[in-house]
């Protein structure tokens, strides 16, 4: 049989086939991304889930003309495919390769750029109402979101506005029941007996409520039934709806079976689909430092609480889940909420852990200043994948962190150096800290094999000197300090430079500046995080403050969006890798 795939480079050609010809194309499509992400790893269950909507929308729909949104991005492998980087897939995700999530740099057939969930509603009605007020009155905009992104504030912002304009715009609603963990709350419930009631569609709907022209749910892998939906909402004016079923990882029966490992599992046997082991590593993750601790100090403090925004497994929550249900909360895609209900936890006296990746809490900025910091509630912030976090991009660095936290009053912000201080400063936070605290640690592994020694309490605002010398003072934050030991024991002439742990990126341990400053002509900084208002800049602040002459010298990230790489190529171009922090020791002690 001939190969359709091989036929295809863009959309026009994909509507050249018959609709005979899409469930073989749609086979071959989801072989080929399997045979790919099988090597060079990557979101692979979202992506096979909608092969058939791909394939459906971009044989009816005039893309690039029309516009075609995703939501978040896992689950636009097969819209890359079909729109001119089949040639390229491979070098998904990798270094100078194309990016894993839609970008509008890389293809004219992504609308938006996306990476965090929620946005596609928004955006696309705005592309809507452009293409309004420009005249322009037959293109269409459509918008593809999920059952889990779709139970966030901003979606449903976004609903709100679109039932009231008469713009012309189409949301489908890809629902399987799970985004990275199964998905929570009560909207889920309802779309869930929805499926099985179709009366509860027709008459107690929702979507139909909010002034939208609903349809479905129908099966999204039966091309029929997409076709002909779909072919006749192209004539409907106004804002409009479509709920569609799918089954994530469709295709590839271990995906279907465990949705959660297949979300991104790495390497695999394409053919039996099992996934290969890893290296087996004697060091833990940080994430599993965190899940691991917070559970022993749950068993001891009856007061604590978990929450997470839809990263149970992600955070390692799942942990305290598992031993303590009722005091675990998993609020969905839902930022803003989980910091604010932790707020409302802490007035009544919880110890409320909030956990959120780096980069997601950047959706909570107001809440974390209106809500927990000018009300100093002791909330302590877990922010898991801080610094550079490889292949995912520019989406997902935690390199904001520092910048966006150092400038808010009240609130504590604290780096571990390794699993030891992490254990403890958790610890710490929940033995009675009268104010906020967010504690940042990276994604991955950690050094230390035994970590699990007997809690120890960490003085708020001290730093530590790891090695003491000459004239050049280092000072770094968080796990980079490894990296800074590792360069210095490369220098011949290592006993002309001193080594300090800050530690806490506020409040800074101005007493310990002040014997750094009238000891060390040369100051060196070193972070993993954006190099503009960061921890070097607070550096800068004191010296500024207290009238030193010093030369003071910043390493960190650039000012710059840094794309996808491993961890180490992403480093190295930022000359935060142990050769190069090597070198510039040895530039500033010649």
């Amino acid at each position: 049989m001939k190969n359709l795939l091989n036929t295809i480079s863009f959309p026009l050609d994909v509507r050249k086939l018959q609709p005979e010809q899409l469930p073989e194309l749609a086979r071959e499509l989801r072989a080929f991304i399997i045979d790919i992400v099988a090597t060079k790893e990557g979101h692979l269950g979202a992506s096979l889930g909608v092969v058939e909507l791909t394939i459906a929308l971009h044989y009816l729909f005039n893309t690039p003309r029309d516009l075609l949104v995703w939501d978040v991005g896992h689950q636009a492998y097969g819209h890359k495919i079909l729109t001119g980087r089949k040639d390229v897939f491979h070098t998904n995700r990798q270094l100078n390769g194309i990016a894993g999530f839609p970008n509008r740099s890389e293809s004219e057939y992504d609308a938006f750029g996306v990476g965090h969930s929620s946005t596609s509603i928004s955006a696309t009605l705005g592309m809507a109402i452009a293409s309004a007020l420009k005249g322009e009155i037959k293109k269409q905009h459509i918008a593809v979101i999920g059952d889990a992104s779709i139970a966030s504030g901003m979606a449903f912002e976004a609903l709100n506005h679109a039932g009231v304009s008469d713009a012309n715009l189409l949301i489908i609603l890809n629902d399987n029941a799970i985004g990275i963990d199964p998905s929570v709350g009560a909207l889920k419930e309802y779309l869930t007996k929805v499926k099985t009631d179709k009366r509860l569609a027709v008459q107690n709907n929702i979507i139909k409520a909010l002034n939208f022209d609903y349809s479905g749910p129908i099966d999204g892998h039966n091309f029929d039934e997409l076709i002909a939906e779909l072919t006749r909402l192209k004539s409907v004016k106004g804002p409009k709806f479509l709920h569609i079923i799918t089954t994530k990882g469709k295709g590839l029966p271990q995906a279907e079976k465990d949705q959660v490992t297949y979300h991104a599992p790495g390497k695999f046997d394409k053919i039996s689909g099992d996934v290969l082991p890893k290296a087996v590593s004697e060091f833990t993750k940080y994430q599993d430092v965190f899940g691991k601790t917070i559970v022993e100090l749950a068993k001891q403090n009856d007061k604590i609480v978990g929450i997470t925004p839809a990263m149970l497994t992600g955070s390692s929550l799942k942990l305290m889940l598992q031993e303590f249900p009722n005091r675990t909360f998993d609020v969905g895609i839902a930022e803003q909420h989980a910091v604010t209900l932790s707020a409302g936890m802490a007035t009544q006296g919880l110890v409320p852990f909030c956990n959120v990746y780096s980069t997601f809490l950047q959706r909570a900025y107001d809440q974390i200043i209106h809500d927990v910091a000018l009300q100093n509630l002791p909330v302590i912030f877990c922010l898991d994948r801080s610094g550079l976090v490889g292949q995912d991009g520019a989406t997902h660095h935690g390199v904001f962190d520092i910048a966006y936290l150092r400038c808010i009053p009240n609130l504590i912000v604290f780096a571990p150096r390794n699993e030891i201080e992490l254990r403890n400063i958790l610890f710490t936070a929940q033995t009675g800290l009268k104010q906020p605290i967010a504690i940042r640690y990276p994604r991955g592994y950690g050094e230390i094999e035994n970590w699990q020694l007997p809690f120890e309490e960490i003085e708020i605002g001290k730093g530590v000197c790891l090695k003491e010398g000459g004239n050049v003072a280092i000072l770094s934050i968080g796990t980079i300090a490894n990296s800074v030991s590792k360069a210095l024991l490369k220098l011949d002439n290592s006993t002309e430079s001193s080594h300090y742990d800050m530690r806490f990126i506020k409040p800074l341990d101005v007493k310990l500046l002040h014997t750094i400053f009238k000891n060390h002509k040369t100051i060196l900084t070193v972070e993993d995080g954006t190099i503009k208002g960061g921890f070097g800049s607070g550096i800068l602040e004191f010296a500024s403050e207290n009238n030193y002459s010093n030369t003071i010298k910043l390493l960190g990230v650039p000012d710059t969006f840094i794309e996808h790489g491993t961890v180490e190529e992403l480093q190295e171009i930022c000359g935060l890798d142990v050769q190069s922090i090597q070198e510039e020791i040895e530039g500033l002690l010649e």
